[in-house]
């Protein structure tokens, strides 16, 4: 039993990095019905720029909730102007064509992120500074919650919390709405539609760089390369919750998170990356839809 529970705690720390890159591929496929391959890249990139903020900023060396706390948002801030110039560069002009030009856009901007970022950061894996040191925050015989564990459920779920805000409740939202309802009718209403996309990119690659940076806490070694399967497992993640859905995102990642960590405890850790691959078979097979998602009917 006590190794259920432990299991269940990390398959929920897991879990919750998992479901904040899926909100990010969910929250693009949803306005622009564009499946963002880069998209794991980009959590890489947030990583990468947590980890020199860190030693730049003299964090690596003083742990401090504060250092964290400044990192992240720095990481958040570089990610999201990356998303802008992304969603400016490689898709802006695509988006009138053909829905296969954007796709193979969005593997070439994936690979020009994993190869760039050999170059630039160098392709010798890095060990993430310890920005906030680790210790028990509860034990019970041999389970034990450490604060890493708790800041990584409690931050991800205040993110998830304030994107649902501000999607639901601010005038930024409801135009980001009105476009996944339709362009067309949203530049009618006078909707920016252009800039609406582009903050859509923007939230996206926040919320991927704030779980690049909190995984660097969890597993400090890091590469350029590390984006790659994180970023298949969330899409993954995605499309079980209902890809376009946003609840759906979280509550696929959670899965994901859960059945990964169960599934290398119980069956071997030979497994862990190729359940994901079963999961999304398995989804296609048996409901294309997602667990959230709904059918939809396109008139010709």
């Amino acid at each position: 039993m006590d190794q259920f529970i432990q299991q269940l705690i990390n398959g929920l720390s897991w879990g919750a990095i998992y479901a904040l890159i899926a909100l990010g591929y969910t929250m693009v496929y949803g306005v622009l019905r564009l499946i963002n391959f880069a998209h794991g890249d980009v959590y890489m990139v947030g990583a990468m720029m947590a980890y020199y903020i860190a030693h730049w900023l003299g964090f690596a060396v003083a742990p401090s909730a504060a250092g964290f706390v400044i990192v992240m948002v720095l990481s958040m801030t570089a990610c999201a102007l990356l998303g802008a110039l992304i969603e400016l560069v490689a898709y802006r002009r695509l988006r009138s064509q053909p829905r296969s030009s954007m796709l193979i856009t969005a593997i070439g901007v994936s690979m020009l992120l994993e190869f760039g970022g050999q170059r630039v950061f160098g392709p010798d894996p890095k060990f993430f500074p310890q920005l906030i040191e680790s210790h028990s925050l509860f034990r019970a015989g041999s389970v034990v919650m450490t604060n890493i564990d708790a800041l990584v459920i409690v931050v991800s779920l205040a993110l998830m919390i304030g994107l649902r805000w501000i999607v639901m409740k601010t005038r930024v939202g409801m135009a980001l709405r009105a476009v996944s309802f339709s362009y067309d009718a949203a530049a009618l209403m006078g909707i920016d539609v252009n800039r609406v996309l582009t903050l859509t990119f923007m939230l996206g690659s926040a919320l991927a760089a704030a779980a690049g940076t909190m995984v660097g806490l969890r597993n400090p070694k890091i590469d350029p390369l590390m984006g790659l399967m994180p970023g298949v497992k969330a899409f993954v993640a995605a499309v079980l919750g209902g890809i376009g859905n946003f609840p759906g995102a979280v509550v696929g990642g959670l899965l994901m998170g859960l059945t990964e960590t169960f599934v290398s405890a119980y069956l071997s850790s030979t497994y862990r990356d190729a359940v994901a691959f079963v999961i999304l078979i398995g989804v296609l097979l048996v409901k294309p839809t997602g667990l959230f998602g709904r059918v939809t009917v396109e008139k010709v």
